[in-house]
């Protein structure tokens, strides 16, 4: 798995479909992404513009539809909408591969924020 093919193997989305649902991804966070906080290796939490929470909420419901180990959690505050994403250890390597993703298409340094 490299950082432009973040899906795990157990993901039970057709694989065909795979690359729409990451470009999905890649464009809400080229379009809403302000901060990444690196939590720990299992947790990471999405800074987001609230512009994005719609597009964010919809993108999360489907994931966790279709790897259930994802654990997608919203708490909007007064100028942004904090999306904190939630992986067990064992998929840690995922999470990881999606805030390089998301870094990289938002133009923010890797792991500036790192907890």
């Amino acid at each position: 798995m490299t950082d432009l093919d973040w899906a795990p193997a157990s993901c039970t989305l057709p694989t065909v479909e795979r690359p729409l649902r990451e470009q999905e991804f890649s464009e809400l966070f080229a379009m809403a992404l302000r901060r990444v906080r690196r939590v720990n290796a299992t947790r990471a939490d999405l800074i987001l513009d609230p512009t994005g929470e719609t597009v964010a909420r919809d993108l999360a419901a489907r994931e966790t539809s279709c790897c259930s180990f994802f654990t997608f959690d919203f708490a909007p505050d007064e100028d942004s909408v904090t999306m904190t994403v939630t992986v067990p250890a064992p998929h840690a390597p995922v999470l990881e591969a999606l805030v390089v993703t998301a870094e990289r298409e938002a133009g923010l340094d890797s792991k500036a924020d790192a907890a």
